[in-house]
């Protein structure tokens, strides 16, 4: 996993409440075995016209020049500004995939379904949760090109060019992971003598276990 210590970078605005999973990344493209490939079909349904499938490419399709993320002031924004409860629906890890390859690597709403949220840490995209009068003032100033510096040690979201500076709260554990770029299967691994020490001893404690 990618560690997140700061970002700097413009925002993106998705001005829609309760966007879900399937929104994010129908469920059409999750039949790959792989965790790449997804952010092609990041908000499919909104950002083209036509349908695709797994393996085509936007340059294939026809793009819907409405949806805000195909407008040329967004083209490589990194944090993504949303409404209350993004990223409901279903447990799919496949959302955060496709929304970290597109290139976001920040969420900020004023509320995240639980699921979701848990899957943002697990994969180094960072979800920040601000009071719903922020977020109503960070989308008055995206139009004219809002650039944010989010400092995850100091948990601050910065409005570059301003003095604004808004506080967001985090798990201590999750904001360790984040920073050290450690998932769940690498903090395991980090303990590997630990558990090898206690297989060596479970083998001799109770052998008739393992027999075969």
């Amino acid at each position: 996993m990618q560690a997140f210590t700061t970002l700097e970078g413009f925002a993106a605005p998705l001005d829609r409440a309760n966007v879900d999973t399937d929104q994010i990344i129908p469920k059409q493209y999750l039949k790959s075995i792989k965790r790449t490939g997804f952010g092609d079909y990041l908000f499919d349904a909104w950002r083209f016209t036509d349908p695709g499938r797994m393996g085509m490419t936007p340059n294939e399709r026809s793009l819907n020049r409405e949806f805000v993320l195909n407008q040329p002031e967004y083209q490589g924004a990194s944090v993504l500004l949303a409404r209350d409860n993004f990223g409901c629906g279903s447990s799919r890890e496949h959302a955060v995939w496709a929304l970290q390859e597109y290139g976001f690597r920040a969420v900020i709403a004023p509320s995240f379904a639980d699921i979701f949220f848990g899957n943002c840490f697990k994969n180094g995209v960072l979800p920040i949760a601000l009071d719903a009068a922020i977020v109503d003032e960070l989308f008055s100033q995206v139009a004219d090109g809002l650039e944010l510096c989010i400092d995850l040690a100091a948990q601050t979201v910065t409005v570059l060019g301003s003095e604004k500076v808004f506080e967001f709260t985090v798990d201590p554990a999750l904001k360790q992971k984040m920073l050290s770029g450690m998932d769940d299967i690498d903090l395991t691994l980090a303990e590997s003598a630990l558990i090898e020490h206690f297989e060596t001893g479970h083998r001799e404690r109770q052998p008739w276990l393992f027999r075969d």
